[in-house]
Formats: structure tokens, C-alpha cells, sequence
């Protein structure tokens, strides 16, 4: 091979490296966890009524009813829950949530806890379906049946509680895309999700899950139950959290519809991120699913289930749907109130008793912004946050009056519950997090416009009991707005942000906004705080500088900004290849905000830039399947450059292709895909990216990696087809008996009836590429000149043929290098095969895997091309070259633009009808 072809062979290896270097990183770098471990007592109870006379898979299936050791209720008498585990998931999973469940109900065994007495809230009972561990996303047929099962398992289930009773339905992982699939149902109340990929399957080689996902997409748009959906965002690294947010809503649906997202980072009371299997059992989430679950079984209309999951899973994006009314507050006796002074901020720390402040209003446009630390401000509260409790009004006195000022409820415009880090310490806390008591109720607000000159904030303390504090004032509401990225020279170089403290006012409250810059799943920011070493505010501040970084309705992230903090790493998922309909509009444009109760202002700025190994690794976890997708266009394109014949003149071989391609065409294909990068394409195909100027230079990255591992893929097969050949060659020569035609077809007939009655059609096809790499290793020229047996015929050949001799290997080695690349999209549904056959038996569990039709074409081309029957000749071999050429062409284009899964799937199903062509071109002609 040529220099050019080993150096991008090798380029493309250190790239892999650093793609897959940079992925592991991931988890750590961008949303570290921090979660508490789960314990409980489990035990199990096989429910040996589900069986075949309920479900044909009862004998491959089973359903068990969990039961906390020493806390068993009654079965039967409580509410039902389905939990359904995903890919290669057990059945135990289901333990960490249940357990959090019922030792939530029960104070003590059997007693019930006070949160839950007097109110028509039931147990729960647990139920959770057992699949053998299977491999359900890599499988559509094993997702069916799953979904088949499921849907028998909750009619048994039901029949063994009253009439009318519903259930709900957890499920994880894949598990959640089969709790999707059973709706629409009339026996299910609500569904929560937990790392759930709802709109991109993680492996997208199976036409049956693609048929499952546009189901699943119709009942997430019109479907009437409520559904929520846990995401773990960047610590997840099974699934790209992106598919994890549920679709927009149907616009033509007359009825509300309850859809939620929560990302753990924000969900109040836990932020951190949780890993794929971290989901069940990290205790800061488990806890609240098992509250949200309970209260749901009390809430008996769709709205009060909407209510309720809002309630016990809030992100903090959206106000609570229930905020009660506080009523007039009157302040006639002057002992009552203080009045601060304009511009003041308040600040108490272990109030004592009862007080209203009032805080004159400075400036018309001017947002009021108080904050309770371990106490509420009513209906939000940290879990066990003690009697503190705030209210906040707006108050006006009428001009010309010298009366009390009169007080009505101020409408947030946010209410939520942040974090409060503790200075000096990692957030979160590796192994902990954050405690259910923790956190900082934070409210914001704009004063209606008063004809009066007398208008006030009042804060009304009440409950005080020497613990919490409280801090509040007005900030400008006027944005810092920094207007840069708009070019990619923006991305080489430091953005910085300036923070006046004038805008902090006392270091209350800040809001930047940058909307140039890009809001992608691929990019991640890296932020250093510009502190003011002239401040020490920051230090004693009961809140200190906490930077808020919100990417969408339902993704926020926090930062602690101090002086012992590292580096800060923005990222997002708010946008992301081939994801339609995900906040397609805001595609640039980054909101932070910082929250602090420090005296004065101690952050003088930000300074942003691309981080660009956070970059690497998101880019190696999203375009694995673009590379083998390219892959296959790149070794069409050889194809049809190679698919020549013409007089003696050979047609060049694999390596000679791979060396011009590498060192004549690759910079042109390069810039042409960098080119193609800017068009519109709709987000299904090409990159993902919509056009996007800014991630245009993916294209040639990737185009350059997929040579290079064509590349090294040659080099592997040369390698395996050295002892292969020599091995064949050392074999006693048997005289070769050319089969009759009756006889080949009987053979291939035989092997379709295999197909259809017991083998997935997957299997045959790596029969295929076994027999082909067997046929390409001992048919192999030794030299020209000697006047020996033909490789394919095994007939004496004159000289003027063995050109044509030299020209039919070289196309078998590149079919065989292109059937190499198609290995990937069958191998997944062998290991599942495979893993079928250990836990069922032999049973015939793939259904839609015994279409013959697939690989019949492979089939019929090994076994004439190893029976010798597709013999060289001379005549007609313009009409097989054009054919064989256009096929590769149209080939070549599908490969580079269809990369989604669907379409993936697809480029195997046209090259078998491909392969069919030509194999009946070579027999006629």
C-alpha cells in the first residue's frame, strides 16, 4: 500500500482512540453523581398463575410480586405497579423503588405513616416482569414479545383486584419503550419512564424496533396518559439522553395532555446526574418516584395525575400548579413592619419570631428576588425543612393618603428549590449528593404598576424559630447580553463576559444571555470565573455565587462559582443530530443565571470558550453508526470504480483502490462533504445537523476516520485470509466434479427451509461471508505468466483470459470487504439468537427473522461463486458492468445520506437486491 493509505490508516486509529478516551471521560467531566446507595430487605413471589393458558411465552416468561421483608401488606388490597426492566435488565431491579415505597407508607411495619393517615392513599403492590435478561434493544421481535407478554401480565394482574382498579406502569430503559407501547389503555393510569430512549433506539439495526418507535411516537403525541420521563443526562452512557425527552404534543389534540421531562440535574432535591443502572437505585430519585407513585394512587382524574407527578418530580422549570393564596396582609400596627431603606438589601439569619420588611420599590422595571434557606416559602419546601416559612407581597400605598399600605399576594414568575453547595467540597458529593433537607427555596417576581409613589416588596416571616435565614432584594432586570459566536472564528478564541456590580445589586441575582452561540448536544463550554480579589463577601454569603445553567423546558445544571472551583463545563441536550421537533428553534443562544446571597458582589465576570476534548467525546458517542453507514458508501464507490473489464488490460485490485482513493479523491470528497454540510438537509439524514455552519467540520472528520477504518479493516481481513489460504492451498487437491444445477438448487432450497422453520436469516448470512472469505483466501493468483489452474474455474485457462481470471477475484475481494461492513447490522441479532437459545431452548422465538428473502441473494451468489458455476466468459460483459456500476452509484448515495437507524437497515435489504441483479446478469449473460 502507499504511504498515503498506511498514514490515514493509522490517523484513523489514533482518532478512535481519542474519540473513545474522550467518551469515558463523559460521565465525570460533565455531570459527575453523586448518589446515595439504596438498601432494602427484598423477597420475590412467583405469580405461577400468569401461564400459557394467560400468555403463549408464559414458559419463557414469568411475572413476580415483590415484597418487603418484615413489611408485608396484604396483596391485593393495595394499588398495583408494573415495573419493567430494559435491555439485558432484571427483575430485581425492581427492589430499590419498592422497598423506598412501602417503608414510606409504613412508619413501622403495619403501622401506616402519619404523611398517609386519615387520606385515601393505599399501598403499593409491586409486581415486576422477569425476560430472562434479553436483549431487547437490540432485537425488534424480542420487543414484541415483551409487549405482548406486558400487556397479558397487567389483564392477570388486574384480576385479582376489585373492578375499575388501574395500575400504574414504571419502566427502565428499554423497559420504558414497552410501557409506551401499551397505551392506549384503559387499565393504566400513568406511566413513569427512567432512562428511557424514547425517540432514537440505542441500536438502530433492526427494521422491527423501527416500526415499534413510530407506533410509540403516534401514542406519545395522542395519547392521554399522563407520562414522565426521568433523564440522566451525561452520566448516562448507555443511551444518548436526547432520545430521552419526550416528543411536542400533537397540535391537533383538542384535550390537555400531561407530558413531562425531567433531567436529574434538575430535578429538585437530587441535581446530579445518574448513570444508565444508577436510575433504580440512586436513592435521591428512587424515593421521589416511590412518593410520586403513592400519591398518584389518591389522585382519580387525569389533571390530579398531572398534578401530582409535577408536584413530587419538579425540575424547578415549571411553577407549581397549586400555589396557595396567603390573602391580604395587613400592616395597621407600625410595630409590625419595618420599612428598609431604597436599595438596601434584606438579610436575616436565624429569625426568632414573626416580622414583615417591606423594600421600597427602586425602579419601575425592577425584579424582586428573595431566598429562604431551611425554611419555605409556601408550597415549596426542602423534604423536612422545619417551620420557617416566607411570603411575598406586593404592597402600594394610594397617593395623598397617609393610611396603612394596603398588600396583596405577588404573583413568581420563578419558584423553585436550588442547590446550596458547601464551599470547598466536590458537588456533587461523590457517593452522597445532596440530603432531602437541603436546599434553597428561591423566588422571583416583577411588582405590578401602581399609580402611587409609594410601592413596596413585603417579606412576611413566619414560624421563625432561630433556624434558617432569609435574604432578598431588587435586581435590574435588563439581561447582560453578550453578542458574540456568531462566526466560527468565534469558536478559537475566549468570550468574556463582564458582570458590573451595579447589575448584581449586592450579588443577589444575575441573568446573561449569549445568543449567538450554539446550543447542540455536540459542544460542550468550558467557564472560568473571573473573581474580584477585592471582595471577600462571597466566603461568609449563606448562598454563595451559584451559577444556573438552563438549555431547555426541561434540562438545568448547577455550578458552585468559587475560588476553589475547577473549571465548569457547559453542555446540553436540547438540540442534537437527528432528533426532529426537539426545540428546533432555539439552536443558539446560552442562559445563565447566578444566584447568590453574598453582601456584595464577588464575581466580576465569566470567560467562555469551546472545551474541546468534552467536544471529542460527545462527537465518538453520537456517529458510530454514520461511520459504518459511510463505510459502506465509501467501498460502493470502489466498487463501482473497480466493476471494470476491458481486454487484458486487469481491473485494479483492493488495495490499489484504497491507495487512490486515499491519496487522489479523499481531500476532494472531503471538501464536497464539508460543502454538503451547509445545506438544510431535514435532520433524518446526512449529519444530523440541519445545516449548521458550526458543526459543518464533522463531515470531513468523519469522512476521514471511515477511511482510515476501511482501511484497517483491509488490513484485517488480509491478515485473517493469510492462514486461511495457506492452509487451503496445503489441502490434498481433489478433482473437482462441477455440481449440476438440480443439485445446487436442491442445497440452496434446503438451506431456505432451514431458514424459514428454525435459523434467523442473520445466521445464513455469516455463513455467506465465511464461505466467500474461504473462496477469496485459496483463489488467490500466483503470479502471471505460468500456465496454471484458474482460480475460479478450475479449468487450464488460455492467456487471453486470465485477465479476466485476475478481474473476477479482485470483485470477489471487494464484495467480500463490502459484505465485511455488513456484518455490524446483522451481528447484534445473532448475539441475541445466541443469548435466546441459553434461556428459552430451542424454541422459535424471532418471528420476522425467517424471511429468506433477505440474504436468498447472498445465498445463491457463495454458493455458485464456491460450486464454480459463475464462469468467466468474454461476451456480454458491458451489460453486467453497467448494471453493476449504476447499482453501486445509487448504493454509494443511500449510504452517505439515509444514516438513521431506519434507513441503515435498509442499505442491507438494497444491497441483497443488488447482489440479486448481478448474480442474474452473470447467469443469463
Amino acid at each position: 500500500m502507499s504511504r498515503s493509505t498506511t498514514g490515514i490508516g493509522l490517523l484513523s486509529l489514533v482518532l478512535v482512540l481519542l474519540l473513545c478516551l474522550a467518551s469515558t471521560e463523559i460521565p465525570g467531566s460533565l455531570s459527575p453523581q453523586g448518589c446515595r446507595m439504596a438498601w432494602m430487605s427484598p423477597s420475590y413471589v412467583l405469580q405461577s398463575g400468569l401461564d400459557k393458558s394467560w400468555s403463549p411465552l408464559g414458559d419463557r416468561y414469568s411475572l413476580w410480586l415483590y415484597r418487603e421483608v418484615g413489611w408485608e401488606g396484604t396483596p391485593g388490597s393495595g394499588i398495583p405497579v408494573l415495573f419493567i426492566p430494559g435491555n439485558a435488565g432484571s427483575s430485581h431491579q425492581v427492589r430499590s423503588i419498592a422497598s423506598s415505597a412501602t417503608r414510606q407508607f409504613y412508619e413501622s411495619p403495619n403501622i401506616v405513616s402519619p404523611a398517609f393517615s386519615g387520606r385515601n392513599i393505599k399501598p403499593l403492590d409491586f409486581y415486576t416482569v422477569d425476560f430472562n435478561e434479553d436483549f431487547s434493544a437490540l432485537h425488534g421481535p424480542t420487543l414484541k414479545s415483551q409487549i405482548s407478554y406486558s400487556t397479558r401480565a397487567i389483564d392477570y394482574i388486574l384480576s385479582q383486584y376489585p373492578a375499575g382498579t388501574k395500575l400504574i406502569v414504571m419502566g427502565h430503559s428499554m423497559g420504558g419503550v414497552v410501557a409506551t407501547s401499551l397505551l392506549p389503555s384503559t387499565n393504566i393510569s400513568a406511566v413513569i419512564t427512567m432512562s428511557t430512549p424514547h425517540t432514537i433506539p440505542p441500536a438502530p439495526f433492526d427494521a422491527h424496533i423501527a416500526q415499534v418507535y413510530v407506533h410509540n411516537m403516534d401514542i406519545l403525541a395522542t395519547d392521554s396518559t399522563p407520562i414522565l420521563s426521568l433523564c440522566g443526562g451525561a452520566a448516562d452512557v448507555m443511551i444518548r439522553s436526547e432520545s430521552c425527552i419526550l416528543p411536542p404534543i400533537s397540535e391537533s389534540n383538542s384535550e390537555p395532555i400531561f407530558r413531562r421531562t425531567v433531567f436529574t440535574s434538575a430535578l429538585e432535591g437530587s441535581w446530579t446526574g445518574v448513570g444508565h443502572q444508577a436510575m433504580v437505585w440512586c436513592h435521591q430519585v428512587r424515593w421521589r418516584v416511590a412518593r410520586a407513585a403513592l400519591e398518584l394512587g389518591g389522585s382519580t382524574s387525569t389533571e390530579a395525575q398531572g398534578d401530582t407527578l409535577d408536584t413530587w418530580l419538579r425540575d424547578g422549570n415549571h411553577l407549581p400548579s397549586h400555589i396557595p393564596s396567603g390573602g391580604d396582609l395587613l400592616l395597621q400596627d407600625p410595630s409590625s413592619f419595618d420599612t428598609l431603606p431604597i436599595g438596601q438589601a434584606l438579610g436575616i439569619t436565624g429569625p426568632r419570631s414573626s416580622h414583615t420588611y417591606l423594600l421600597p420599590v427602586p425602579d419601575a422595571s425592577s425584579k424582586f428576588v428573595l431566598y429562604v434557606g431551611k425554611g419555605s416559602i409556601p408550597p415549596v419546601a426542602p423534604q423536612d425543612s422545619g417551620p420557617l416559612r416566607a411570603s411575598v407581597y406586593a404592597c402600594h400605598r394610594p397617593s395623598g393618603s397617609a393610611s396603612s399600605p394596603v398588600c396583596s399576594d405577588l404573583s413568581p414568575t420563578v419558584l423553585k428549590l436550588i442547590p446550596n453547595p458547601i464551599p470547598g467540597n466536590a458537588f456533587p458529593v461523590p457517593d452522597e449528593g445532596f440530603a432531602e433537607s437541603e436546599g434553597v427555596v428561591v423566588f422571583e417576581g416583577t411588582l405590578p404598576s401602581y399609580q402611587s409613589d409609594d410601592t413596596w416588596a413585603a417579606v412576611h416571616i413566619e414560624g421563625a424559630s432561630g433556624i434558617g435565614w432569609v435574604a432578598g432584594g431588587f435586581v435590574a432586570s435588563p439581561d447582560t447580553i453578550v453578542h458574540a459566536g456568531g462566526s466560527l472564528v468565534d469558536v478559537f478564541r475566549i468570550i468574556s463576559v463582564d458582570l458590573p456590580k451595579a447589575r448584581l445589586n449586592a450579588g443577589l441575582w444575575a441573568r446573561i444571555h449569549i445568543p449567538n452561540l450554539i446550543l447542540n448536544a455536540l459542544v460542550v463550554y468550558r467557564i472560568l470565573p473571573v473573581l474580584d480579589s477585592s471582595s471577600n463577601g462571597c466566603a461568609d454569603a449563606s448562598l454563595p455565587p451559584l451559577l444556573m445553567h438552563t438549555s431547555g423546558p426541561s434540562e438545568t445544571h448547577y455550578y458552585p462559582l468559587m475560588r476553589s472551583s475547577p473549571h465548569i463545563l457547559l453542555h446540553s441536550h436540547s438540540s442534537a443530530p437527528y432528533i426532529t421537533g426537539l426545540n428546533s428553534a432555539q439552536t443558539r443562544g446560552i442562559d445563565l443565571t447566578i444566584y447568590s446571597s453574598a453582601s456584595s458582589a464577588c464575581i466580576s465576570g465569566l470567560e467562555l470558550t469551546v472545551d474541546w476534548w468534552g467536544t471529542l467525546g460527545r462527537l465518538g458517542s453520537r456517529y458510530m453508526i454514520v461511520i459504518l453507514s459511510w463505510a459502506l458508501g465509501l467501498i460502493a464507490l470502489m466498487l463501482l470504480e473497480g466493476w471494470t473489464y476491458g481486454g487484458e488490460v486487469n481491473s485494479l485490485d483492493v488495495a490499489q483502490l484504497l491507495s487512490r482513493w486515499s491519496s487522489q479523491r479523499l481531500l476532494k470528497a472531503m471538501v464536497f462533504s464539508y460543502a454538503f454540510a451547509f445545506l438544510p438537509i431535514p435532520a433524518e439524514y446526512y449529519l444530523g445537523t440541519v445545516g449548521e455552519v458550526w458543526l459543518s467540520p464533522i463531515a470531513p472528520l468523519l469522512l476521514c476516520i471511515t477511511t482510515g477504518l476501511v482501511i484497517v479493516s483491509w488490513w484485517m481481513l488480509r491478515l485473517l485470509m493469510w492462514p486461511i489460504g495457506m492452509l487451503g492451498r496445503r489441502l490434498p487437491k481433489k478433482n473437482h466434479i462441477e455440481p449440476g444445477r438440480l443439485s445446487l438448487v436442491v442445497s440452496i432450497g434446503i438451506i431456505f427451509l432451514l431458514i424459514f422453520l428454525f435459523l434467523p436469516w442473520q445466521i445464513a448470512f455469516l455463513g455467506c461471508w465465511i464461505i466467500h472469505l474461504y473462496t477469496c483466501a485459496t483463489s488467490q493468483p500466483e503470479g502471471e505468466g505460468t500456465d496454471r489452474a484458474d482460480f475460479v474455474t478450475g479449468d487450464s485457462l488460455p492467456a487471453y483470459m486470465r485477465p479476466y481470471s485476475v478481474n473476477e477475484h479482485n470483485h470477489n475481494m471487494l464484495l467480500l470487504l463490502w459484505m465485511t461492513w455488513l456484518l455490524p447490522l446483522v451481528a447484534p441479532v445473532l448475539a441475541v439468537w445466541v443469548r435466546t437459545l441459553i434461556t428459552a431452548g430451542l424454541t422459535v422465538p424471532f418471528e420476522g427473522d425467517h424471511n429468506f428473502l433477505n440474504v436468498a441473494p447472498f445465498i445463491v451468489f457463495v454458493e455458485f461463486l464456491s460450486s464454480r458455476r459463475l464462469r468467466i466468459t468474454k461476451n456480454c460483459r458491458s451489460v453486467e458492468r453497467s448494471f453493476a456500476r449504476g447499482g453501486f452509484l445509487i448504493l454509494a448515495i443511500a449510504a452517505f445520506i439515509f444514516t438513521t437507524s431506519s434507513e441503515t437497515y435498509r442499505l442491507f435489504v438494497v444491497s441483497s437486491c443488488h447482489i440479486a441483479g448481478v448474480v442474474i446478469v452473470r447467469l443469463v449473460f
